[in-house]
């Protein structure tokens, strides 16, 4: 059995918006930045071909339209194939998160733990400097 492709940020928050309600592009725009804590501003342009990748990829669907004030507002969905990639895509990150975790519990606090050897701190390695002007 095949590994999936890991998710991009983009697409992990533009699933795990949908997730829990249908939403239209504006709300999608509004819950992906504060899904990241206001890292990812998605543009119009970079939303709606994510929603058309992933409509024709069938992990997300269209649900219904509404007319506000004269303008077209286009809901969409997640669907099972898309419950699916998100909840693997969830486990796939919390197994890394996990493993991280216990590396850095595992690992000694101390100066040995910033960078130092048993001979003392690192020290930056200066370049050998030629005198320039004469012969090589």
């Amino acid at each position: 059995m095949s590994t999936p492709t890991p998710l991009r940020e983009p697409t992990f928050l533009i699933l795990t918006a949908l997730a829990r309600e249908d939403m239209h592009g504006y709300g999608i725009v509004s819950d992906v930045a504060a899904l990241s804590g206001g890292r990812l501003a998605l543009r119009p342009g970079t939303l709606y071909g994510a929603l058309d990748r992933l409509t024709d990829e069938g992990l997300v669907e269209r649900a219904h339209e509404e007319v506000v004030e004269g303008r077209l507002r286009r809901y969409y969905r997640l669907t099972e194939a898309g419950r699916s990639v998100l909840t693997a895509e969830t486990e796939r990150l919390r197994g890394n998160v996990e493993a991280a975790t216990q590396r850095l519990r595992a690992r000694p606090a101390g100066p040995r733990a910033a960078g130092a050897t048993s001979r003392g701190p690192l020290t930056a390695v200066r370049p050998i400097l030629r005198p320039t002007g004469g012969p090589a």
